[in-house]
């Protein structure tokens, strides 16, 4: 008996399975017959592109009404192909090759001659375009970047490709897509789905009405406004204060890994890659290879990270017992580690420090002893080597960070394999590769790397994938796992007393805020290009890193200036304000302000370009 049931049960399933079939292929062969019925004509409803905002609410992005010239190939007569051409303002050649697309895509149904008339233009168009059979104008919806910033995170929109329509049929030519940046990654949430509306046609092929009032139409699925962790005014502010200089700024929430600001310069203002100009406009910024300002150097530059790395050989020393806080070396104005081979340090001979000195005084002699420390910790200098990478790794470089963007770089992180290929077995030791004890040598991180580190030593010990998206209509809350350096929290307490130092009393005192403990580190990494193919030093990158306030932390972040000399000089001032507009809301160190606001260093950028002797790092 219960065979007997489960054979009519299995029956029925199958035959509601065979009739849902049977309804979708009827109810999709009408829909291919309505677009291929000469009496009616199929014109998608675009839903509105989702909206972009600011972590506090503050709209980013938005939309703005533009029209498209449409055809339907079938239904032209003998028109002056001159005429329209001038009409719509596209050189006839242009206007020859997009008709010859739309007739060999289809004749029968709709495509984009001309897309992103504005509504100035669409008055005059329309007036005039009774004259054309098979042409007409359609309502569609464009960006609308309300502030000139942001154009390296939120990216832009154009006209899809050959290659995008292969990829995703959902695409027709002449439709939008997201190209970079936010706008691309999130390109599946903020378009939404499009919808289907019908019309009737007389024999004039003139729409005449709704097609069986409206029985076969689709509503648009609505699209998703996204909101970011970008802070508007902090990102306005950031921008504001790299006018005239190369480099950028990442600033990172700690406790949630949100990013508040991402400032690479030069930039663009995202609104010139809109409408009509759009591809003139990015091939001229494509063209610009000396300040490249479609490079972001926040996610995409590689430096080395000189000084600030310090703080991070200093915790590896301490987890792996080599060092204590109270261990100290004198420094005789630099260091020894081979024959003839010294490394030079700016403390005063003689000068005995201990960990929380030498990061403050950043003593050469003090690290470069201890990463020789670490090192030969181990039966070998391998083993020695891959546990001083595997701890760095932990704290997210050498790697891709995961964040929600689809660019940017590993960085470099060097282990044994490495040394091993390029030296031959056995034919390296610490003292060969002492550079790396100061951020030189082969390493190479970005700077949203060394921000992220720098948030790990917030929290004393893990970080949370830096991200861009803080929420959506939908999901209105998102969830992160914290990641767990191979640091002990313990260890964190004395190197973080080292960076309070360095703003109070050392190299980074202009970086002081009142009222607010920032931590901090200085650096100056050495630039070299080449010229005519020969090596040749430009003035050196100015870094800071620096976190605040010092307990329960709100902003963790990497400034880089390029060619900017000394860490205080350009990058702990930038950084200290940045700290101060966020925490404060306010600025009130004016004097400090308006030098980094009026300060440029164009003519540190053009000195190697004039072909005549040149000095540096004055």
């Amino acid at each position: 008996m219960k065979r007997y049931y489960l054979q009519i049960l299995t029956l029925l399933v199958a035959s509601i399975f065979i009739l849902r079939l049977l309804l979708l292929q009827i109810f999709n062969s009408e829909y291919k017959s309505l677009s291929e019925d000469n009496a009616v004509l199929e014109s998608p409803i675009y839903p509105e592109r989702g909206f972009i905002f600011d972590r506090n609410g503050k709209i980013l992005v938005a939309n703005q009404i533009a029209y498209d010239l449409m055809v339907i190939p079938e239904n032209t007569k003998i028109f002056d192909t001159v005429e329209l051409s001038k009409l719509i303002n596209l050189s006839i050649d242009e206007f020859k090759l997009n008709f010859y697309k739309a007739k060999k895509f289809s004749r029968k149904i709709p495509s984009i001659i001309l897309g992103e008339i504005s509504k100035e233009d669409h008055a005059y168009i329309q007036e005039k375009l009774w004259k054309y059979d098979g042409f007409y104008l359609q309502k569609k919806s464009i960006r609308k970047y309300y502030h000139d910033i942001g154009s390296n995170f939120l990216g832009y929109i154009s006209e899809v490709n050959d290659l995008d329509i292969k990829k995703d049929k959902y695409y027709k030519t002449g439709e939008l897509i997201g190209r970079q940046g936010i706008e691309k990654y999130y390109e599946n949430i903020l378009r939404g789905k499009k919808g289907k509306k019908f019309f009737q046609k007389d024999r004039f092929n003139r729409i005449i009405g709704s097609y069986k009032n409206g029985k076969y139409d689709l509503l648009p699925e609505t699209a998703n406004n996204l909101k970011l962790t970008i802070d508007l005014e902090l990102q306005k502010y950031g921008e504001s204060l790299f006018k005239n200089k190369r480099g950028g700024i990442v600033a990172i929430e700690p406790k949630t890994g949100e990013i508040l600001a991402l400032i690479t310069a030069p930039n663009y203002n995202p609104n010139i890659l809109l409408g009509r100009d759009r591809s003139k406009n990015y091939r001229k910024l494509a063209k610009d290879t000396i300040s490249k300002p479609l490079f972001d150097r926040g996610l995409q530059a590689q430096y080395s990270p000189g000084s600030p790395f310090k703080v991070l050989n200093a915790l590896i020393g301490l987890q792996e017992g080599v060092i204590n806080k109270n261990h100290s070396y004198v420094c005789n104005k630099g260091h020894f580690y081979a024959k003839d081979a010294f490394m030079e340090c700016h403390c005063k001979v003689g000068t005995k420090n201990n960990l929380i000195t030498a990061i403050h005084q950043s003593c050469n002699s003090y690290f470069a002893k201890t990463y020789k420390k670490i090192i030969n910790s181990k039966e070998t200098v391998s083993q020695g080597l891959d546990i001083w990478s595997n701890h760095l790794k932990s704290f997210g470089l050498g790697d891709y960070l995961g964040y929600d963007l689809s660019i940017g770089q590993k960085g470099f992180i060097p282990n044994s394999i490495y040394y091993n290929n390029w030296y031959r077995d056995g034919g390296w030791k610490a003292s060969t590769i002492i550079s790396n004890a100061i951020g030189q040598g082969e390493i190479l991180t970005t700077p949203i790397q060394m921000a992220n580190f720098t948030a790990a030593i917030a929290n004393r010990g893990y970080y949370v994938t830096p991200h861009f998206l803080k929420s959506t209509s939908e999901i209105k809350t998102r969830k992160f796992k914290k990641k767990m350096t191979t640091i002990d929290s313990i260890h964190f307490k004395p190197v973080i007393e080292g960076m309070e130092k360095v703003v109070k009393y050392g190299t980074a005192r202009i970086a002081q805020i009142k009222n607010i403990e920032v931590c901090g580190k200085t650096g100056t990494v050495e630039n070299f290009i080449k010229i005519n193919g020969k090596k040749t030093q430009l003035t050196d990158h100015s870094m800071f890193i620096a976190f605040a306030p010092k307990t329960q932390p709100k902003i963790a972040l990497a400034v880089f200036v390029e060619n900017g000399y000394w860490g205080s000089r350009w990058a702990a001032p930038i950084a200290s304000l940045m700290i101060e507009k966020y925490l404060k809301n306010k600025v009130e160190r004016k004097w400090l302000e308006n030098r980094i606001l009026k300060g440029s260093l164009e003519i540190e950028y053009s000195k190697h370009l004039s072909g005549k002797p040149f000095k540096i790092n004055e």
